[in-house]
């Protein structure tokens, strides 16, 4: 997969949004980062998940998902190996993200 592929496959998630953070390409729903290609030159896209997620796709696939160093990578920031990801893959680990952050933007709506 290349970064053209993550790009579109994150598009076509109901409510996605391209943006800009720090220079480089995120996707949004609801206003509300879930991946982002800040790490392309790399050969990476970046998912926004949760730590005990990242670390089921670490464990399941780890020449695929790497975390990303420091504390974002704690947090549940992780790489995907574009070069190495099939489209299901890819599919997959972006619609789990998209999901989270939609959860996510839930709960805190409900908090106002």
């Amino acid at each position: 997969m290349t970064p053209d592929d993550f790009r579109r496959i994150a598009l076509n998630l109901a409510g996605a949004e391209e943006g800009s953070h720090m220079g480089s390409a995120d996707f949004r729903v609801g206003g509300r980062i879930f991946a982002t290609l800040a790490s392309q030159d790399q050969g990476y896209g970046n998912l926004v998940l949760t730590p005990e997620i990242q670390a089921s796709f670490v464990e399941d696939a780890p020449d695929l998902f790497v975390p990303i160093h420091g504390g974002w990578g704690r947090m549940g920031m992780t790489h995907i190996v574009l070069a190495r990801a099939t489209r299901e893959a890819l599919e997959g680990a972006l619609r789990t993200a998209w999901t989270l952050r939609i959860e996510k933007n839930k709960k805190k709506s409900r908090k106002h």
